[in-house]
């Protein structure tokens, strides 16, 4: 990045388990995911009960979307297809029992609320990850309750019955091609930010029950694969490829990511595998081999869900996120944290009771900055029950500075352009800047939000440090932007930096604008940080009056934010060293 002073970003630390307990051990990241699973099966998060009003659901909604956007989440994993069903209006599978309390009967009104989910999160700077199972059809084995647009209705010889409930066959093509279809039809329609699956693939192994696929292995084999899990492996497989292609096809900036069970093979039967010994390693047991999906490029996120302590003997977490921090080539690692586990009386980990657990673990994650990426909560529910008082402890100290979701640079390197007509007018201690949205990058992509640095007097510019950020203002497409802080000191000179941020996260060169603070009013222009913006000391003066702007709801996306305003803690400014600093010196 230009036009910024020097800075160093910090080494990889080399850290413990009981070395990370400090809150002082790492300063804050500026770049790391920070996300929540929204679970909608069995109504396990949202929404609250079955059959609800749109007004209640929606309402509903927006209360964990809050608790997130205070908790400091930058990303919602939200389940829109718990089984062969949907959260949103589809012409291949039916509407969801645990949305309308009737499988097939459409919400009140007609409503789709997908367009509402999504637009909710982004105007809280959320991504959407629409969360899909694959091949689960039911959450048990009645059909008669199934709606008459069930794919079971039209394809019974798609599925099978195995522990209870209803599976796709994952070695039929149909089934595939049906499963890729569903997605892409969300990709189209849905402007959604990513497609996204859980962990089950194969059905987790029950006790004395046989999964027959025998047929679809004798019939459906052009490859010839000698054993049946290395051809189940390969369903899973082709599925995965072949849906990274047709995401990439449709939508280029559409992220596919994965989050499967934490540990793909043990050691003691895989000399690649981890120093564990897991019950269910997803290699062998589920057929998902999540490794080779990241070594190929067919993903472009894995969320391995580590629901250990650090402390259990079996499964020790350190160990564990060691493993994937080796294994995830150069594909982002994201850690899927069992917050859940807290609400929980079970004896079998009961360091999940201790409330430095959960930061130990962030901090751990951070002890790898190249490495791992971000952390997500399952789910949605024990964040806003705040247990153990650790949502707390992310709201005021791990994730109290915002944070960029990290770029994908194998998806789109190229940033957007700066911003253009950047100005600011000083009146006592309100500060107002405005911007207009840059041309078109190379690439096609405009602006999707910006980054609104502050730096004092004696401070260095840099774009790394996250405790500079004073907000990042998402308009409307194409809409001018405006800030109004409200916490500027009179008579405290400071130097406001804007950059472009598009769509994947790349971030633009800066446009600075600087106040001195000397005079009861002020006028001054930005410019690029190769030369310094001139203050102008000036009387209020008519200027070009900013659209109002409003919230945007759930009807009307295109709807742009008000002028914002936030709080902030300041420091008497030392006096030394300002413009120097501002300006390009060392």
């Amino acid at each position: 990045m230009l036009g910024w002073g020097a800075c160093t970003l910090p080494a990889r630390a080399q850290a413990t388990a009981d070395s990370v307990d400090t809150p002082e051990a790492l300063p804050p990241p500026k770049r790391e995911l920070r996300g929540m699973w929204i679970a909608t099966v069995e109504n396990i998060d949202w929404p609250n009960q079955r059959g609800q009003a749109p007004e209640q659901y929606r309402r509903d909604y927006r209360r964990l979307l809050d608790a997130g956007q205070r908790a400091g989440l930058n990303a919602v994993f939200v389940q829109i297809r718990p089984a062969s069903d949907a959260f949103y209006k589809s012409d291949i599978e039916p509407w969801s029992k645990w949305l309308t309390g009737v499988q097939g009967r459409a919400p009140i009104n007609g409503d789709d609320p997908l367009p509402f989910l999504i637009t909710e999160a982004h105007r809280r700077g959320m991504e959407f990850h629409a969360w899909f199972n694959p091949y689960r059809a039911t959450m048990d084995s009645v059909t008669r309750r199934l709606a008459p647009n069930h794919p079971y209705r039209q394809h019974p010889q798609w599925f099978l019955r195995y522990g209870g409930q209803l599976l796709y066959n994952p070695g039929l093509p149909e089934v595939r091609a049906h499963i890729t279809r569903v997605i892409l039809d969300v990709v189209r329609r849905y402007d959604i930010d990513a497609v996204h699956f859980d962990d089950y693939f194969y059905p987790y192994p029950a006790p004395n029950q046989v999964f027959h696929d025998e047929a679809a292995f004798r019939d459906h084999n052009p490859e010839g694969i000698a054993k049946l899990a290395d051809w189940r492996r390969h369903n899973v497989n082709v599925l995965i490829r072949d849906l990274h292609d047709s995401i990439q096809s449709a939508k280029r900036w559409v992220k596919f990511g994965i989050s499967p069970f934490g540990v793909w093979m043990n050691k003691s039967a895989d000399p690649l595998g981890s120093d564990t010994r897991a019950g269910q390693p997803s290699y062998s047991n589920l057929y998902a081999d999540s490794r080779l999906w990241l070594e190929k490029g067919w993903i472009d996120y894995i969320l391995p869900q580590l629901y250990w302590s650090t402390t259990f003997k079996l499964v020790p977490y350190p160990v564990l996120l060691e493993w994937w921090t080796r294994n995830h080539f150069d594909r982002h690692l994201y850690i899927g944290h069992g917050t859940y586990r807290m609400l929980e009386s079970t004896r079998s980990d009961t360091t999940w009771r201790n409330p430095r657990e959960l930061p130990r673990q962030i901090r751990l994650n951070r002890t790898y900055p190249d490495e791992a990426s971000g952390s997500v909560f399952f789910s949605a529910k024990s964040l806003l029950t705040n247990p153990l008082h650790t949502t707390d402890s992310l709201r005021l100290a791990l994730f109290r500075y915002p944070a960029l979701v990290p770029t994908m640079p194998w998806k789109d390197a190229v940033p957007p352009l700066p911003v253009a007509n950047l100005t600011l007018r000083r009146l006592s201690h309100y500060v107002t800047l405005n911007w207009q949205p840059g041309a078109v990058a190379p690439d096609g992509d405009a602006a999707t939000y910006y980054v609104l640095y502050r730096f004092e007097a004696t401070e260095r510019s840099t774009p790394n440090d996250p405790r500079r950020i004073l907000a990042l203002p998402r308009p409307a497409p194409g809409f001018p932007a405006t800030f109004v802080d409200t916490t500027a000191v009179p008579g405290q000179a400071y130097a406001y930096y804007v950059t472009a941020v598009d769509r994947l996260h790349n971030e633009s060169r800066p446009m600075r604008v600087v106040t001195t603070g000397h005079q009861a009013a002020e006028l001054a222009v930005g410019q690029s940080p190769a030369g310094a913006a001139r203050p102008v000391a000036s009387p209020p003066v008519a200027t070009q009056p900013v659209p109002a702007l409003t919230l945007p709801t759930g009807n009307s996306p295109a709807k742009s934010a008000p002028f914002t305003k936030v709080k902030i803690k300041e420091k008497p400014a030392k006096k030394k060293g300002f413009f120097a600093r501002l300006f390009g010196g060392r």
